[in-house]
C-alpha cells in the first residue's frame, strides 16, 4: 500500500492510501484508537477495516494522529485529533473531486472523533463506528445524528460495556431520519483478536444493504 504524507495543522501527518479507479468511487477515512494506548493506524482492526472498505471498491485513506509513528505534534485530548481527522477529509476529497459518497469509520477512541468529524461535515454521507466508548467519552452531541451508520459492537468486550452501546443505538434509532443498524457479536472482545473476519463481514454486508437502496426500483 502506498504510504503518503500531508500537511496537517500540527505539522507533516503520515497515512496509508488505496486509490480505487473507478469513476466517482466512493471515499472512506478510517481513524484509530487512543494514540496514548497504543493506538495507531495499522491496528488489527483498522486494518481489517482498511482492506474491507478497499475490496468493496473504496477509496480508502487512514492515517497516524499527531505523535504517532511519522506524524508530527503530540496528543492533544482529542481536540487536536479532531482537526488532524478534518485535514485528512480534506485531502481525501482534494484526491476524489466530485465523489458525492462519502463516509468515516473509526474504532474505540477514533470512533468518538469519528461521530465529532460527522457532526462538522454535512457532505459525509455514512459511518462506521465500531466499539464506541461511550463510557469514557460524551456522544451526547449527536442531537440530532445527521445521518444513518452502523454501530458494531463485542459482547465480551470488558473495555466498553455493551449495555452502554445498545443505549446509544437506542437513543439515535428515536431520531428522525436516521436508521442505525447495530451488530452485536456474542464473544467477542474490544479488539476482535481472532474474529477479524466477523468485522469485516458485518461492514461488507452494510455497504451491500446501501447500495441495494440505492438502485431505482
Amino acid at each position: 500500500m502506498p504510504e503518503i504524507i500531508f500537511n496537517g495543522p500540527d505539522g507533516r501527518i503520515e497515512g496509508v492510501y488505496k486509490k480505487n479507479n473507478r469513476e466517482n468511487a466512493p471515499i472512506v477515512l478510517i481513524l484509530h484508537p487512543h494514540p496514548q494506548h497504543g493506538g495507531t493506524m495499522n491496528n488489527k482492526v483498522i486494518y481489517t477495516m482498511f482492506h474491507t472498505f478497499a475490496n468493496a471498491g473504496f477509496s480508502t485513506l487512514r492515517f497516524n494522529f499527531r505523535g504517532v509513528g511519522k506524524s508530527q505534534g503530540g496528543f492533544s485530548d482529542g481536540e487536536g485529533e479532531l482537526a488532524d481527522a478534518a485535514c485528512a477529509l480534506d485531502w481525501l476529497q482534494s484526491q476524489n473531486e466530485g465523489v458525492n459518497e462519502i463516509w468515516i469509520a473509526g474504532f474505540s477512541f477514533g470512533s468518538w472523533i469519528a461521530m465529532q468529524l460527522l457532526m462538522r461535515r454535512p457532505e459525509v454521507t455514512n459511518f462506521v463506528a465500531v466499539a464506541p466508548p461511550v463510557n469514557m467519552f460524551d456522544f451526547s452531541f449527536l442531537t440530532p445524528c445527521p445521518t444513518s451508520g452502523l454501530i458494531i459492537q463485542g459482547e465480551g468486550d470488558s473495555v466498553v460495556p455493551v449495555e452502554e452501546v445498545d443505549k446509544l443505538v437506542d437513543k439515535l434509532n428515536a431520531q428522525r431520519n436516521v436508521k442505525v443498524a447495530y451488530d452485536r457479536f456474542k464473544d467477542i472482545d474490544h479488539f476482535f483478536k481472532g474474529k477479524e473476519q466477523n468485522l469485516s463481514k458485518s461492514i461488507e454486508d452494510y455497504i451491500g444493504e446501501i447500495k441495494e437502496e440505492e438502485l431505482p426500483i
